[in-house]
C-alpha cells in the first residue's frame, strides 16, 4: 500500500521547483553563449553543428538511465530523487565556472559534454520530483510552478548577457583564443545559481519515505545486475515504439522538421548579425541574447491565450499557424539590420516557442492510453533530441558546400523547414485518433 501524498502550501510547491531555476539558467546559456565562445577559440562557422552534438546523444542516453536508477533508489537523508539532481547541479556549477577559462576549442567542447551530462542527470529526477510529491489535483500547480521557473531561468540567462556585456563588453578581443571578461561574470553567475537553487529545494523538501512494499521493490532491485537496471527503460521503450499510434508516427515527422531548424537559428544566429550587422562576436552573442529575452517575454504572456484559441479553431490548425508565424520570423531577421527592428520577427517566434512547448504535449496526453502516459512522453522527448542529433551531424557540410558558408541562407534554410512542419502539422488529426485508439 502506498503512503498518501499531503496537500502542500502554494510556497511548499514553489521552494519544491526552485531549483529548475538554476538548471534553466544554464539552458539558457547553452542556447546563446556556448557557440560563441566556440567562435572565440577558432571554431569555424560550418563546425558549429557537429561541436553541439553533446546535448542530443546526452539528453537520449542519460536521462533515462538516470530515471530508472533513481526509480529504484533511496536513501533515509537524502531521499530518492535529490540526491541526483543534486549531484548533477554540482557538476554543472563546476562546468560553467570553468567555461570562460577554456585555452582551446577542445577543451570546451569537453566541458559541454560534461555540461550536458549534469544538467540531464538534474532535469529528469527534478521532472519526477513534482510527480512523487504531489497529490494528482494539485500537480497541475506544481507543473505551472515549475514552467515559471524554466522560463525565469532562461530570461535571466538572457539577461545577463545583456547587461554584462553592455557594462563590460567594450574591450576589443585580439583575435581567436581571447575569450572577453564579460563571458565570466554571465557565467559565474550561473554557476552560483545552478548549486544555490537545487540546494534550497534539496534542504527545504523532504521526499516521501516509500511504503514497505516499495521499500522491498527498491531492496530487490539493489541485487540485481546493473546491466539489468540499466536496460530495463529501454526495453519499455522499445515495445512502447512497436505499439505507439499512428498519430505520433505523423507528429515524429513535424519534429524532425520543427526541431533542425530550431537548432539552426540557435546555432548560427550570432554569426548572422556578425554578417548583417557587422557585429564582433561579443556584440552579436549579446543581440542574440536579446532576441532569446524578446522571444521568451512573449511565450510567456501569449502560453496561457493560446489555450481558448485551441479550443475555437482546433489544435492543429494553431500549431500549424504558429509555426508559419515562426517561418516569417526567420524569413524576416536576415534582412533587418536595426538593432531594435530586429526584435519585432521574435514576437512571431514567440507565439511559435509557445505553440511548441504546450500544444503537441496536449495532443498526445489524448491519444495515448492513461497508464502509458509517462513512456510516451519520453518518446516525444526522444523525437526531440533525436533531430537535433541529425542537424549536428548534417548541417556543417549542408552549410559549407550548399549555403554558401552564410549564415543569412542557414537561417532562411531553417524559415523553409518551418514552412514544412507547418504543412505536416495539418495532417494530425487528434479527434480521428482517439476514435482508431
Amino acid at each position: 500500500m502506498r503512503i498518501g501524498k499531503p496537500e502542500l502550501s502554494f510556497w511548499q510547491i514553489f521552494n519544491m521547483n526552485v531549483g529548475f531555476l538554476g538548471i534553466q539558467y544554464s539552458f539558457g546559456l547553452q542556447q546563446t553563449a556556448i557557440n560563441p565562445i566556440f567562435l572565440y577559440l577558432g571554431a569555424p562557422e560550418e563546425m558549429l553543428p557537429i561541436l553541439n552534438i553533446a546535448g542530443p546523444v546526452t539528453g537520449l542516453v542519460i536521462q533515462p538511465i538516470i530515471g530508472a536508477i533513481s526509480d529504484k533508489t533511496w536513501s533515509p537523508k537524502w531521499g530518492r530523487r535529490k540526491p541526483f539532481f543534486l549531484i548533477g547541479a554540482i557538476i554543472g556549477s563546476i562546468c560553467l565556472f570553468a567555461f570562460p577559462t577554456s585555452p582551446v576549442l577542445w577543451f570546451a567542447v569537453g566541458l559541454l559534454w560534461i555540461l550536458d551530462v549534469g544538467n540531464n542527470m538534474a532535469m529528469e529526477p527534478y521532472r519526477a520530483f513534482v510527480g512523487d510529491k504531489l497529490p494528482e489535483k494539485q500537480l497541475s500547480l506544481g507543473y505551472q510552478m515549475q514552467s515559471l521557473f524554466v522560463g525565469a531561468g532562461i530570461l535571466l540567462a538572457m539577461g545577463s548577457i545583456v547587461l554584462f556585456q553592455k557594462l563590460f563588453g567594450a574591450e576589443t578581443v585580439s583575435g581567436d583564443g581571447v575569450i572577453p571578461t564579460w563571458m565570466y561574470y554571465s557565467f559565474s553567475l550561473g554557476g552560483i545559481l545552478s548549486v544555490a537553487t537545487v540546494l534550497w529545494s534539496v534542504l527545504k523538501t523532504p521526499e516521501i519515505p516509500p511504503s514497505e512494499e516499495e521499500l522491498a521493490e527498491i531492496n530487490e532491485a539493489k541485487n540485481k545486475p546493473f546491466i539489468k537496471k540499466v536496460t530495463q527503460p529501454f526495453n519499455e521503450i522499445a515495445i512502447a515504439i512497436k505499439e505507439m499510434p499512428k498519430f505520433m508516427w505523423k507528429l515524429s515527422l513535424v519534429y524532425l522538421f520543427q526541431w533542425y531548424a530550431l537548432f539552426v537559428y540557435w546555432q548560427y544566429i550570432t554569426p548572422l548579425f556578425m554578417k548583417t550587422m557587422g557585429f564582433g562576436i561579443s556584440e552579436a552573442a549579446s543581440q542574440s541574447a536579446q532576441m532569446s529575452l524578446t522571444y521568451n517575454i512573449v511565450t510567456m504572456v501569449v502560453a496561457l491565450g493560446l489555450v481558448p484559441l485551441t479550443l475555437k479553431y482546433g489544435s492543429k490548425k494553431v500549431y500549424a499557424f504558429s509555426l508559419v508565424g515562426t517561418a516569417i520570423a526567420l524569413f524576416s531577421i536576415p534582412f533587418i539590420d536595426n538593432m531594435i527592428l530586429v526584435l519585432a520577427p521574435m514576437v512571431l517566434f514567440g507565439i511559435g516557442w509557445a505553440a511548441m512547448m504546450g500544444i503537441p504535449y496536449t495532443m498526445v496526453s489524448k491519444v495515448v492510453p492513461q497508464e502509458r502516459r509517462g513512456v510516451y512522453m519520453g518518446i516525444l522527448n526522444m523525437m526531440i533530441v533525436i533531430p537535433m542529433g541529425i542537424e549536428t551531424l548534417t548541417f556543417g557540410p549542408i552549410y559549407k558546400y550548399l549555403l554558401g558558408g552564410n549564415a543569412v541562407n542557414a537561417i532562411l534554410f531553417g524559415g523553409v523547414f518551418f514552412v514544412i512542419a507547418a504543412v505536416l502539422a495539418l495532417r494530425l488529426n487528434v479527434a480521428e485518433a482517439k476514435i482508431k485508439n
